[in-house]
């Protein structure tokens, strides 16, 4: 899928439709029917567009972006419906909460933010990481928080509060990525020193050191039956791990530049893949097909 003029920073399927959003450095999110590849609906922000996500009803995308705000988008009108604004900086992460009533957000000011999607206001203002905040995401079951920052940690804290919970050591570069499965016993990291790292939410332990890539891995994603593991690195390779053995399934090829972002459609039955470094494309993979060496 072609369109953007810049480097695809996120990637979302739709949960109740046939669509893939797409958010680019080129300061747009591009809706597309995955059938067809036709593009239906541009969203614009005034800068880079680093997250994307679907609400669990399909009807609204929530973004975030350089130009340091986080808005909520109607899918049908294309309208932006809420502006979260507060953030100093970059903004490069948003999530909606389990039940939706709150966001969390992050970004290069180093704090995260919990914010009421209804009045548009901060519940809880985290401080802690002494880098910026490449991503953030609620477990699963709404009552974590983790963050993955540059400052070589990932952070669990307490969603209804806003507390710290832990911290994870032992990335030995700052973290670009990370990714709960479906469970929420599980996250997976990935940083700039070429590894992913799969924790053990309860034990605060590491499971799996996944070694393989070639310099920075900038996405991670559990598919959605929790099997498999799947990262996008520097290398111009996607790998494809099984999560719970830790090892290298398959390597899939084909972007001539970094891959920047990656995202499972809800039945599991594809994968997004977005370029970066010049590489502008976004790319489908049969999960099928990649089950088999």
């Amino acid at each position: 899928l072609e369109g953007h003029t810049g480097s695809v920073l996120a990637l979302a399927f739709s949960p109740t439709d046939d669509l893939v959003a797409s958010a680019s450095r080129d300061k747009s999110i591009k809706l597309r029917n995955l059938a067809t590849g036709k593009l239906l609906k541009t969203f614009l922000h005034e800068k880079d567009v680093h997250s994307v996500a679907f609400s669990r009803d399909g009807d609204h995308l929530l973004s975030a972006s350089a130009d340091k705000t986080v808005r909520l988008w109607d899918v049908r009108s294309g309208k932006e419906t809420t502006r979260f604004e507060g953030h100093t900086d970059i903004v490069r992460s948003a999530h909606f909460s389990l039940d939706e009533k709150r966001i969390v957000s992050a970004g290069v000011d180093m704090t995260i933010r919990v914010w009421d999607v209804a009045t548009a206001k901060v519940v809880h203002k985290m401080p802690g990481h002494t880098a910026r905040v490449m991503m953030v995401a609620f477990s699963p079951d709404g009552k974590i928080i983790a963050s993955a920052s540059s400052d070589k940690t990932a952070r669990l804290w307490d969603a209804a509060t806003g507390k710290p919970l832990t911290t994870l050591e032992g990335h030995e570069g700052g973290l670009e990525s990370l990714s709960f499965n479906k469970a929420g016993n599980l996250l997976a990291t990935s940083g700039q020193d070429g590894t992913v790292r799969v924790w053990d939410v309860a034990t605060r332990k590491t499971r799996h050191i996944l070694k393989g890539h070639v310099g920075e891995v900038d996405a991670v994603a559990f598919a959605p039956e929790g099997h498999m593991i799947v990262s996008g690195c520097k290398d111009k390779t996607i790998k494809v791990w099984d999560a719970k053995s830790g090892e290298l399934l398959r390597t899939l090829t084909g972007h001539t530049g970094r891959v920047e972002s990656l995202a499972f459609s809800p039945d599991g039955q594809l994968l997004a893949t977005g370029g970066g470094g010049g590489d502008t494309s976004v790319k489908l993979w049969k999960i099928a097909s990649l089950r088999k060496r």
